[in-house]
C-alpha cells in the first residue's frame, strides 16, 4: 500500500512538473482568439442601454458563471445567530476598536461557525470597511495577543509552525505585512477579516465545510453545477455583510470586497453575486479570477482544475485544454460588478497570474462601465510598472512578486477615497 501511495504521489508531482514545464510565458505564443462581447447576448442581440444590460445580458452572464464556472448555491442559508466573543474599545495601544464576532449557521442537523475579526477607527461614526479572507487564521494578520486562534483545519506550513493541520501561537503575526492595519485605520476605514478555512477548508473534501449543511438526503458532494469552494467562500463574505447591516459601528453600504490570489477570485465572485458590495478589489487573482482564460498564459484551466478540483464546479472541467469552447471569459465576470468601483492589481514578478491578461480583462469590461457613464481602462496599452490608472475601474502593476504590499494598500485606499468613501 505504501509503495502504491508513493507511486501515485510521484505521478501527481510528475504531472504538475509537466504542466508547469509546458506553461507559456511568451507573449508571442498566446493563441489568437475572439474576445466574447459583454454587450452581445448569447443569441446575438446587441445591448445598447443600462436597462437592457440589467434585464437581459447581466442575468444570462451571471447564470452561465453560476452553472459552469463557480457553481450555484443550492438554496439560501442565513445566519442562525451571532455572538460577540470579545471586544475592546482600546485595542492596538488605544488606536482602535476591536470586535471578534462569531456567526452560527444550522441546517440538516449540522452547525457551521466562523469568526470575523474587526478593527475600527475610534471615531464614533459608522465606518466604511475593507472585508477580506486570510489564509492562516485571524491571528496571523496582527501581533495583537487578544486575537483568537482558530481551531479549524489548516494547511501545514513549516515556516508558520503549522503541523498536524493545527494553528498555533507560533504563527501569530506571520502575515502582518499583507494587512496594512494602521494605514487602513488612519484613512478612516475599518478592516474585517475571516479565516477562510472556517467556512470551507481548502482541500478536496466537501464533508467538513458549509456544503454539507445544504446537501439533500444521501448527498455527499456538490452536483456538477453546484458550488465549489470559491462560491462557498464568497457566500461567507455575503453573510458577513448581513451581519454588518446589524452593526451600528459599520456603514454596510460602503463595504469593499478584497482578496488576494484564490481569495481574489473569491472577492470578484462575491462582488458579482452580491450587489450590496460597494467596491471590489482583485489582488493577483489570476486564472479563474481577473485574467483572460483564452490567453492560455501562465496558469491554465487544465492546471488549476487538476491542482484544485474543489475550487470550481465540476462543469468547469469541460473547458480544461478547451478554452476556445468557452462562450464567456473573465472580463465578463468583471463586467458583472458594474457600475460599482473595481480595482484589478498585478505584480511584475507574478507571471503565473498573467498580469497582461488581468489588465486586458479590466479593459474589455470597461465598455459595460461606459454604459453607466463611468470611466475605466480605456486603453489597451499597459501602464508602466508602479504607475497606476485610477478610475472607476482601476489597475496597477507593481514591482515584486505574488503578494500584498503597502504599495497595494496605498493605492486601494486612494481609490476608495475617491470612488467609494
Amino acid at each position: 500500500m505504501k509503495l502504491l501511495t508513493c507511486f501515485v504521489c510521484s505521478l501527481f508531482v510528475l504531472s504538475m512538473y509537466t504542466a508547469q514545464s509546458q506553461t507559456n510565458y511568451d507573449e508571442s505564443m498566446v493563441p489568437s482568439f475572439e474576445i466574447p462581447d459583454p454587450l452581445l447576448t448569447f443569441n446575438g442581440e446587441k445591448i445598447k442601454s443600462v436597462k437592457e444590460w440589467e434585464k437581459i445580458r447581466r442575468p444570462e452572464l451571471l447564470q452561465f458563471f453560476e452553472n459552469n464556472v463557480y457553481g450555484k448555491i443550492p438554496k439560501s442559508l442565513k445566519i442562525d445567530s451571532y455572538t460577540i466573543l470579545e471586544q475592546d474599545d482600546n485595542a492596538l495601544n488605544g488606536k482602535a476598536k476591536r470586535k471578534q464576532v462569531e456567526l452560527t449557521f444550522k441546517n440538516n442537523g449540522k452547525t457551521l461557525r466562523y469568526t470575523i475579526l474587526i478593527y475600527l477607527p475610534k471615531n464614533n461614526v459608522k465606518n466604511p470597511v475593507f472585508l477580506g479572507y486570510n489564509f492562516y487564521g485571524n491571528h496571523t494578520i496582527t501581533e495583537d495577543k487578544a486575537v483568537i486562534i482558530s481551531s479549524a483545519w489548516a494547511n501545514n506550513n513549516e515556516s508558520f509552525g503549522i503541523e498536524n493541520n493545527t494553528l498555533t501561537e507560533e504563527s501569530r503575526g506571520k502575515r502582518t505585512h499583507r494587512w496594512a492595519v494602521d494605514k487602513i485605520l488612519d484613512a478612516g476605514y475599518g478592516l474585517a477579516t475571516i479565516y477562510y478555512g472556517e467556512v470551507d477548508p481548502d482541500r478536496n473534501d466537501f464533508s467538513d465545510g458549509v456544503h454539507s449543511l445544504l446537501y439533500q438526503k444521501s448527498q455527499n458532494q456538490p452536483k456538477p453545477a453546484e458550488w465549489g469552494s470559491i462560491a462557498a467562500w464568497s457566500w461567507g463574505m455575503a453573510r458577513a455583510l448581513d451581519y454588518f447591516e446589524k452593526d451600528h459601528d459599520i456603514d454596510a453600504s460602503k463595504v469593499i470586497s478584497f482578496g488576494h490570489s484564490r481569495l481574489g477570485k473569491t472577492s470578484l465572485w462575491a462582488g458579482a453575486t452580491d450587489q450590496r458590495f460597494a467596491g471590489v478589489i482583485s489582488n493577483n487573482s489570476g486564472c479563474g479570477g481577473a485574467t483572460l482564460s483564452k490567453r492560455k498564459f501562465g496558469e491554465t484551466l487544465a492546471v488549476i482544475n487538476e491542482r484544485f478540483p474543489h475550487w470550481f464546479c465540476d462543469n468547469f472541467n469541460q473547458y480544461g485544454n478547451n478554452e476556445e469552447a468557452l462562450p464567456i471569459d473573465q472580463h465578463q465576470l468583471l463586467s458583472l460588478i458594474a457600475p460599482r468601483p473595481l480595482y484589478v492589481a498585478s505584480a511584475e514578478g507574478d507571471q503565473w497570474a498573467d498580469p497582461r491578461g488581468e489588465f486586458l480583462s479590466a479593459h474589455y469590461a470597461t465598455q459595460v462601465y461606459n454604459l453607466y457613464g463611468k470611466k475605466g481602462i480605456e486603453t489597451m496599452e499597459m501602464p508602466k510598472v508602479n504607475e497606476p490608472i485610477h478610475n472607476t475601474v482601476s489597475y496597477h502593476i507593481r514591482t515584486g512578486k505574488h503578494d500584498v504590499t503597502d504599495y497595494d494598500w496605498d493605492n486601494y485606499i486612494k481609490w476608495a477615497n475617491v470612488f467609494v468613501k
